[in-house]
């Protein structure tokens, strides 16, 4: 959510904004409704006002006079009365269309419809060059005798999953170490739950517009969350912090959960889109200054970048887009890690910064050293999301006959093994 008075004094910046976002936001509209809405709160201050002075009146006013100033104070009671419902109509419409106004872009941010037009800014680690004729992910959790889906599917439908054996040991390894790892570059961990109230997906910024996205609790005012920023960002919501407290930096994991909406056969094919899958995330509560926040958005996409170098994944870092970075945020990357059989970068972490667009939803407030009460900035970056982030690691560290190269980092977590998995004697050489 933007300040309104920021939105009325700039009005063709937040215009270029909806339009380089394309949100579907008419800020005339919201600009008209604005100016109805002073104008009716001047009217009932003035109706307010009236009443109040004339019922100071009353009491010394002659007795034939009363009956007349009586009536007059009820008459005014009435329109005001009256007024009320449009007065919170008027305020409730407002505050839904504040709610859908984005965030003003980074001016480094490129202007693009969709992914297609994202920059890549570098590549890091080497392609794995294969001996043999290398497998995709599924076949190697098949061969293995690591998945189930046709079990699982019965059990709970399309894009579940299942990991059976070594490849359980492995996603938890990757979770516990991605923790770790974090812990040690001086983020507190976070258990937290995926059960939200509705509010707290409007706080984040998922609301309105991504309420075909969530999984609702039928008989409660529960949802299930697809990522933990969405309820550790209203873990303070309604507070005033002290200048002190802050940065509060987290490495939250949880459960998380996504309908997958509008994706209607796009990856149904093994780990990659799932309907629920276990994350670590990154969530930083930062003061208002936009330097000291985008110092914390280095820091915390190098420390993605870090745990994708020790697990030995070559990757490339992507700058989205206007049109692919989500109305909130004002700068967004992606890192995107190479799958060997589909030829490409996959998106396996994004990193964004988002001012006081999500801490104005929230309410989330500090004083400042001049004790004067500021919106806190907030940004995310994923830590590691599993299973899918098992689609680049099998692929990339497979072997010849099928089982899997543990990369150093991760050996102490999975007993010290260095490889996963049994010989499969028909894997194809070339």
């Amino acid at each position: 959510m933007l300040d309104l008075k920021f939105i009325r004094e700039n009005p063709d910046a937040v215009k270029r904004a909806i339009e380089v976002k394309g949100v579907a936001l008419d800020l005339d509209e919201l600009l008209r409704l604005d100016r109805d809405l002073v104008a009716m709160k001047q009217q009932v201050e003035a109706l307010q006002t009236e009443r109040n002075a004339n019922a100071k009146l009353v009491p010394r006013a002659a007795p034939d006079e009363r009956p007349a100033l009586i009536q007059k104070g009820k008459d005014l009671g009435e329109e005001l009365k009256g007024l009320e419902p449009q007065l919170r109509a008027h305020e409730d419409r407002l505050h839904q269309l504040l709610l859908r106004v984005p965030n003003i872009p980074h001016s480094s941010v490129p202007v693009g419809r969709d992914d297609s037009e994202n920059v890549e800014l570098r590549r890091e680690g080497t392609l794995p060059e294969f001996a043999f004729s290398p497998l995709d992910h599924v076949e190697l959790l098949e061969r293995q005798g690591w998945s189930d889906p046709e079990r699982v599917a019965r059990v709970s439908g399309s894009r579940s999953y299942l990991l059976k054996g070594d490849a359980v040991m492995l996603e938890m390894a990757v979770l516990t170490f991605a923790l770790g790892f974090l812990r040690g570059r001086g983020l507190e961990p976070l258990s937290t739950t995926a059960l939200v109230r509705p509010e707290a997906f409007v706080g984040s910024g998922h609301f309105p517009g991504g309420e075909d996205q969530v999984y609702k609790i039928e008989g409660d005012a529960l949802m299930l969350a697809g990522t933990s920023e969405v309820p550790v960002n209203s873990l303070y919501a309604g507070e005033q912090l002290s200048y002190q407290q802050l940065p509060l930096a987290f490495a939250a994991i949880s459960a998380a959960f996504r309908s997958e909406a509008g994706s209607a056969g796009r990856d149904v094919r093994g780990l990659i889109r799932v309907h629920e899958f276990r994350k670590v995330e990154q969530y930083v509560m930062t003061r208002a200054d936009e330097a000291e926040a985008l110092d914390w958005f280095a820091r915390i996409l190098d420390n993605a970048e870090a745990l994708l170098r020790a697990l030995e994944l070559p990757y490339r870092v992507v700058q989205n887009c206007t049109g692919d970075m989500g109305a909130g945020k004002v700068l967004m990357y992606d890192l995107e890690t190479w799958v060997p059989s589909e030829g490409l970068y996959r998106e396996t972490h994004s990193c964004s910064y988002l001012g006081d667009w999500q801490a104005r939803r929230t309410g989330l407030r500090y004083r400042d050293e001049q004790g004067k009460l500021v919106y806190a900035h907030t940004l995310n970056n994923t830590g590691v999301a599993a299973p899918r982030i098992l689609v680049p690691f099998l692929e990339n560290h497979q072997q010849a006959d099928g089982t899997i190269r543990v990369p150093a980092a991760l050996r102490p977590y999975l007993g010290g093994r260095e490889v996963l998995g049994t010989a499969v004697r028909d894997v194809a050489t070339a």
